[in-house]
């Protein structure tokens, strides 16, 4: 039970990391000034093992009918757009910094501008962690080493690790992207912290244009 469950942890957590599209998409919120860094990649985690455990369920239950891989390449799609939006949204919160931090220097402080840093909806995260999950190959690397166990608890073992990998995974990716932004504030400034964040939303829009060139 503990190794198999070691597994899936170990399994989610290569999984999250060497995805490019994974980290494209949580680098601009966690990256927007927000005190709590981890959670953008916690739900982010949470919403792609329920997108992962939705997929295993519905190969389970449907599996002579259901087009799992088209399901899969249709999802690939919609992430890839879903990078360029999360891109946009991005340049948006840099270009609307510039423009408040503008007018705070010309003593035209506006009560807006003390919420430059709100934190965007936090369902975006967990939506975009439910698209991924349903997205590529991860119900793959998920379900099937579960339905090869021997027993159901080995098999709900290694799902359960598999969720915790993703989360703790992510959780610290975001954890380290929120604590780069922080210093970027703290020492360049709101300039350097507007540079980082548009750096990432430019991420962000590269990967999701790739991928959906390549779906």
């Amino acid at each position: 039970m503990f190794i198999t469950a070691a597994a899936g942890v170990l399994a989610g957590a290569i999984h999250v990391l060497s995805g490019p599209d994974h980290l494209a998409a949580i680098a601009p919120l966690a990256s927007d000034g927000r005190r709590q860094h981890w959670k953008s990649g916690a739900l982010w985690g949470f919403g792609h093992s329920s997108g992962v455990l939705a997929v295993g369920l519905l190969a389970l239950l449907f599996k002579d009918w259901l087009p799992v891989d088209a399901l899969s390449s249709w999802s690939e799609w919609v992430v890839g757009f879903t990078l360029v939006a999360i891109g946009l949204w991005g340049f948006e919160r840099a270009l609307r910094s510039r423009v408040r931090t503008h007018e705070h220097q010309h003593g035209e402080m506006t009560h807006a501008h003390a919420h430059v840093h709100a934190p965007p909806h936090s369902h975006a995260a967990f939506g975009v962690g439910i698209l991924h999950g349903f997205a590529g190959s991860s119900h793959f690397l998920a379900v099937l080493p579960a339905l090869a166990l021997p027993d159901l608890a080995s098999s709900l073992g290694y799902l359960a690790g598999y969720g915790a990998g993703t989360v703790a995974a992510m959780s610290v990716f975001s954890t380290a992207i929120g604590f780069v932004a922080a210093r970027a504030d703290r020492r360049g400034g709101p300039v350097a912290a507007r540079w980082l964040l548009s750096a990432c939303s430019a991420a962000a829009m590269i990967v999701g244009i790739a991928w959906i060139t390549m779906s």
